[in-house]
């Protein structure tokens, strides 16, 4: 069995969509059979394939899917049903053959008052803002210590008994939560949060979503010759990683669910790569800190992210260079550490095209074969990935 675990080394938007359907493609030329495995975060992901002919940016879908490659949510995925569909019919419209999604019972279902909420608390917050997406998944988990909504539950329900499920959910825990988050029900979101069609026009729609997904124990992933599993947000971004709260995700985003899945299903016999990607420089979307901003003019480069826009909640995306091969590699190394798991650690480099084949750096440029080539780099990664454009078939081994 090969695993390959693709891990966004900094704070998300790195290129992990790329990476996926670029190990999609190695296992098609192998004859392989592979599953895309989808195990944190949830809607939030904006991971971007580009094929020659067509673009697409994955949500809950794997970003193998145009391999014909199916999707597997673990359980510690939460999704959103609501919006599934949507994603769904966007991707059919693109010439993509949906290729399925199956899933864990387990996983934590994210409401439509879980995105409420989260929009109403970040807007109270004005010029604090956090940076969310506002998509809900840090108020999904919270919600999910004592109220949780599984997948599984939700399949067996119609759109009835989902309405009266969702509405249960309403009236035992928000009044507590906006208590705890200290604000009131107020404004849109607030009226929103209030309405009861609101609750029914979202069980009809998370009953539509459902309709997509098949329940299979994670047992099943043995019967694949090769997992790919997909992490969404970036390393920098894990829930414990309190150099940079309160600025995180509500999730692990580093080895840490992979690992326990593949310990679960495999002890020590699976094969696995560990694959942490980042851009030839470093970006990030959202509040909290970057180090080095402003060492970058990404105008002066002629770096245009068509995927990232200014939005309401996360703002304009971000720019900066790596630190040093030492910072560069230091949260790799803690990943490792903690994974209790032995994995073969790559590195996946991106935008290779948009710093004419270098890496940025805060003591400027250096051309990515001699800085791949640093003690610090090439003792911890045994291989190393580079792209110099958009496409799978494009990327290489350095």
């Amino acid at each position: 069995m090969s695993v390959r675990v693709i891990i966004g080394k900094n704070f998300g938007d790195e290129g992990k969509g790329l990476a996926a359907d670029f190990f999609a493609v190695e296992a098609k030329k192998r004859g392989a059979s592979a599953v895309c495995v989808r195990h944190n975060g949830g809607a939030q992901a904006g991971h971007t394939v580009d094929r020659p002919d067509r673009r697409f940016v994955f949500s809950q879908l794997s970003s193998a899917s145009f391999r014909g490659v199916p999707t597997y949510w673990a359980d510690s995925f939460m999704p959103d049903l609501f919006k599934l569909t949507s994603e769904v019919e966007r991707f059919r419209d693109t010439g993509g053959v949906f290729p399925g999604i199956s899933a864990s019972a387990d996983c934590r279902c994210t409401c439509i008052d879980d995105v409420l909420v989260n929009m109403l608390l970040e807007t109270s917050r004005g010029a604090d803002r956090h940076g969310s997406c506002g998509m809900g998944i840090n108020e999904a988990a919270v919600r999910s210590q004592k109220y949780p909504l599984r997948l599984g539950e939700v399949i067996g329900y119609g759109a009835e008994t989902l309405f009266r499920r969702l509405s249960e959910l309403r009236r035992d825990h928000l009044p507590q939560r906006l208590a705890e988050l200290g604000i009131e029900a107020e404004g849109e979101y607030g009226e929103m949060l209030r309405s009861a069609d609101v609750l029914r026009n979202a069980a009809e729609a998370m009953c539509r979503g459902a309709e997509y997904i098949r329940i299979a124990p994670q047992e099943e992933l043995r019967c694949f010759d090769e997992l790919v599993f997909e992490g969404a947000q970036g390393l920098l971004l894990d829930e414990y990683n309190l150099e940079y709260a309160p600025h995180l995700t509500s999730s692990r985003t580093g080895l840490t669910e992979p690992a326990r899945i593949c310990r679960s299903l495999f002890g020590e016999a699976a094969d696995v790569e560990a694959v942490y990607v980042t851009r030839s420089y470093v970006t990030r979307h959202g509040a909290g800190p970057l180090p080095y901003e402003g060492l970058l003019d990404a105008a002066e480069l002629g770096i245009v992210d068509r995927t990232n826009v200014r939005n309401e909640w996360q703002g304009s995306l971000r720019f900066a260079p790596h630190g040093s091969a030492d910072e560069l590699v230091s949260a790799v190394r803690r990943d490792i550490a903690e994974a209790e798991i032995s994995v073969s650690p790559s590195l996946f480099i991106t935008h290779l095209n948009e710093t004419s084949g270098s890496i940025i750096t805060n003591a400027g440029a250096v051309p990515v074969r001699e800085f791949c080539a640093c003690e610090q780099v090439s003792g911890i990664f045994g291989r190393i990935y580079g792209s110099g454009s958009p496409f799978a078939e494009d990327v290489s081994l350095l």
